[in-house]
């Protein structure tokens, strides 16, 4: 009976310890930490949640077999840890496109002169597992600007210019732009 409270006591010890080191690393100090970027005036009220990686001299976007940490041609999250979410408070036109107010998940597939930016029904998921693509609202393919200098750290924010509003995601030499109209 000893043996078994002992095991008992050293399974919940390493479960603890699992457990608080996700914790941790997730919620509490996150390599990627949190970002959050606000648009709002009169007439609308935009908010995008994602989490905020950094370059750490890595290969961020290219081919899978040149160990990419974004690999061309498949899912990324736009971020790490939490699934990207865009809450819009009233109905937009995005990327040309009707877009009802509500709170979306946000994904990419990226390529080299091009994303495929996916705005997704689901919502409040952890990022890690791929959507469910069934539930995907919309597709835009927009193009890729190289930029002249690297960006360290992924970073979504807006840009606004004469009532149009651009979405803006840049990381290491790569920029790529969704106009909002509202």
């Amino acid at each position: 009976m000893k043996i078994i409270k002992k095991l008992g006591l050293i399974f919940l010890a390493v479960f603890t310890i699992i457990v608080f080191y996700f914790v941790y690393g997730i919620y509490i100090n996150p390599k990627s930490p949190k970002g959050n970027v606000l648009f709002e005036n009169e007439n609308i009220k935009i908010e995008i949640s994602y989490s905020r990686p950094y370059k750490k001299n890595r290969l961020i976007f290219g081919e899978a077999d040149k160990e990419a940490l974004v690999p061309y041609g498949e899912y990324w999250r736009l971020g790490a840890n939490f699934a990207t979410s865009i809450e819009i408070n009233q109905n937009v036109s995005f990327a040309g496109r009707p877009l009802n107010k509500g709170k979306y998940r946000l994904y990419a597939v990226p390529f080299k002169n091009n994303w495929r930016l996916v705005i997704n029904s689901e919502s409040g998921v952890f990022g890690f597992n791929e959507p469910d693509y069934s539930k995907d609202i919309m597709a835009v393919n927009l193009p890729v600007n190289i930029l002249n200098d690297e960006l360290e750290q992924f970073t979504i924010d807006f840009v606004e210019s004469d009532s149009i509003l651009n979405l803006r995601m840049r990381w290491d030499n790569v920029e790529v732009i969704a106009l909002i109209n509202y």
